[in-house]
């Protein structure tokens, strides 16, 4: 497991852009997408929305033409072009990254395939 938090250092930008290429650079599996206060990703804000639903799988086209917050587009175009899945969960939530290295379903999965025939080849 290696933890990597990809920060530019530049102000008004986030890590987003750089976790699709660290991923891809030290050969990673997934990347853990923590998020605070949210634990998934939705179909619309759910702090706005108390209709919203959150996804348990949900594909890289999906995610990118609804507008899904996930991460910065750039980056989840990086991640879909280098098959490079997503797990969004809550950063606030104990014990969620060893539940995720364990194998459990947390949050949401983001990925060209089913998650079925994703955990096959984890």
């Amino acid at each position: 497991v290696n933890i990597s938090a990809p920060r530019t250092g530049q102000p008004f930008l986030t890590g987003d852009p750089g976790a699709g290429p660290r991923a891809a650079e030290i050969h990673a599996e997934v990347i853990l997408m923590a998020k605070n206060g949210v634990d998934g990703v939705y179909s619309a804000d759910p702090k706005q929305d108390p209709s919203a639903i959150r996804y348990e799988h949900i594909t890289y086209m999906d995610a990118l033409s609804r507008g899904l917050a996930v991460m910065d587009s750039t980056a989840l175009t990086f991640c879909m072009d280098n098959n490079i899945p997503i797990i969004v969960f809550n950063s606030m939530e104990s014990g969620a990254i060893e539940r995720i290295v364990l194998g459990e379903r947390v949050g949401t999965l983001v990925s060209s395939e089913p998650p079925e025939q994703l955990s096959a080849a984890l």
